[in-house]
């Protein structure tokens, strides 16, 4: 469960992150809010003998993705591997702040602050962009996201399920094998199991992106009805495993997304807040993270000491203990790679910062990904619904990939690029 919620909290607004923080707040007495007490020592939250939160009381979360990261060249030591990133035991201290007062006067005005809430379709549509799949593959995957309905299946009315593929297929001019490679691309994008057939394809395709057991496959497989009629013994019985086994299964299927797309439904117009800031100083630009309105979490000293006062209410406070010490450490860094892909945006496209939206250079996930070392999925969930307020406006992270225009004789030149000089011409 833990890693399906670091993959939540990666792919969340700045919107979405704060109201969750103040949630678990309120339901885990151990977190508090250190920003009333900034010159006060930080707490990062100990054992029973007081011993530094990477004690074995206190293991790391499940790492974020478990697929390999791609290779990175030239990888610094500091940088961040949101595959790996908690193999490090040590608690970092609370978030800080980048405050500048409520006046400063390179906040963006009221008119740029709204967006449309983005739809599957337009989720999906700009993975394909970004992707290498040819014109051909293109045009059947066009047709795929044109036919997956709100909660993120791939339906076709009065098809059959099997049929699907190959009509698409004949629709593109794609040969069918090519065509169900294609589909295994979309399957793998953002969110997980979207595109699926059936609820089984779903829920596979979720448990083989988690990498989870065996037995859940076989669940997966085999037992959907006797899983929805929690008919345990029968599935005990079948795989030769204890009733207790299929209970915890049970569990691990139920984390999965019935509806991938569901999260993807249109919404009303909200506001949005830069979750990064790119100064210009001199000749150089720095990447700065918004912490503004951020609680900056720590770890209640109270309940630390009553740990080890009240034997009774250690396992409670332990439990609790772990929890704060996974959300703390996964927000730091879920703002660390903000940060860092934000920081190779920059660099990779340093024309369009110093002479604009003309000079926007073609650019996919995967360019991004190959320099920071991370997943081309992961790259996905770090650019969506994130904000960047720069000395040229205010930016979705996700604006500065395009595709690439080709031009004889020439370099090619990106799509928004374009855009931008028929605009002017009109």
């Amino acid at each position: 469960p833990q890693l399906q919620q670091a993959i939540k909290l990666l792919q969340m607004s700045r919107m979405e992150l704060v109201e969750m923080v103040r949630e678990e707040m309120l339901e885990n007495p151990v977190l508090e809010d250190g920003a009333s007490d900034e010159n006060e020592p930080t707490e990062t939250g100990a054992n029973s003998n007081g011993e530094a939160d990477g004690s074995p009381s206190a293991p790391p979360p499940a790492p974020l993705e478990h697929e390999p990261p791609e290779p990175a060249p030239d990888k610094k030591e500091d940088s961040i591997d949101w595959e790996r990133y908690l193999e490090n035991h040590a608690l970092q201290a609370p978030l800080p702040s980048f405050r500048g007062g409520s006046d400063r006067e390179d906040l963006p005005g009221l008119e740029a602050t709204l967006t449309r809430s983005e739809d599957i379709v337009d989720h999906l549509s700009w993975q394909i962009r970004m992707s290498d799949l040819v014109e051909d593959e293109q045009r059947f995957a066009a047709l795929v996201i044109g036919n997956i309905d709100d909660d993120g299946y791939l339906k076709l009315e009065d098809v059959p399920e099997n049929e699907v593929v190959p009509k698409l297929a004949r629709e593109a001019e794609l040969d069918a094998e090519d065509a169900e490679e294609v589909l295994k691309i979309i399957q793998r994008f953002d969110p997980p199991g979207v595109a699926a057939r059936s609820l089984r394809e779903c829920l596979r395709i979720q448990a083989e992106h988690f990498r989870m057991d065996q037995l859940v496959m076989s669940v997966i497989e085999n037992h959907l009805t006797n899983l929805e009629k929690r008919n345990y013994p029968a599935i005990a019985k079948d795989l030769s495993i204890e009733l207790e086994d299929v209970y915890d299964i049970a569990q691990v299927i139920a984390e999965l997304d019935p509806k991938p797309g569901r999260n993807y439904s249109a919404q009303e117009t909200q506001y949005i807040t830069p979750d990064v800031y790119v100064h210009k100083v001199g000749d150089k630009y720095f990447v700065v993270p918004n912490d503004d309105g951020m609680p900056r979490l720590k770890i209640s000293g109270f309940y630390r000491s009553a740990m080890a006062d009240n034997p009774q209410a250690k396992e409670y406070i332990q439990n609790k203990l772990r929890s704060a010490q996974w959300l703390i450490r996964s927000i730091d860094q879920r703002r660390k790679t903000i940060v860092r892909v934000t920081e190779c945006i920059v660099d990779k496209q340093r024309d369009f910062f110093d002479k604009g939206i003309e000079h926007l250079k073609p650019m996919i996930l995967r360019d991004v990904a190959e320099t920071v070392g991370m997943h081309e999925s992961t790259i996905s969930r770090v650019t969506s619904n994130k904000y960047v307020h720069t000395p040229r406006g205010i930016f979705e992270l996700k604006y500065f990939f395009n595709s690439a225009i080709r031009r004889d004789n020439d370099d090619d030149i990106a799509s928004e690029s374009v855009k931008q000089a028929i605009k002017k011409i009109i």
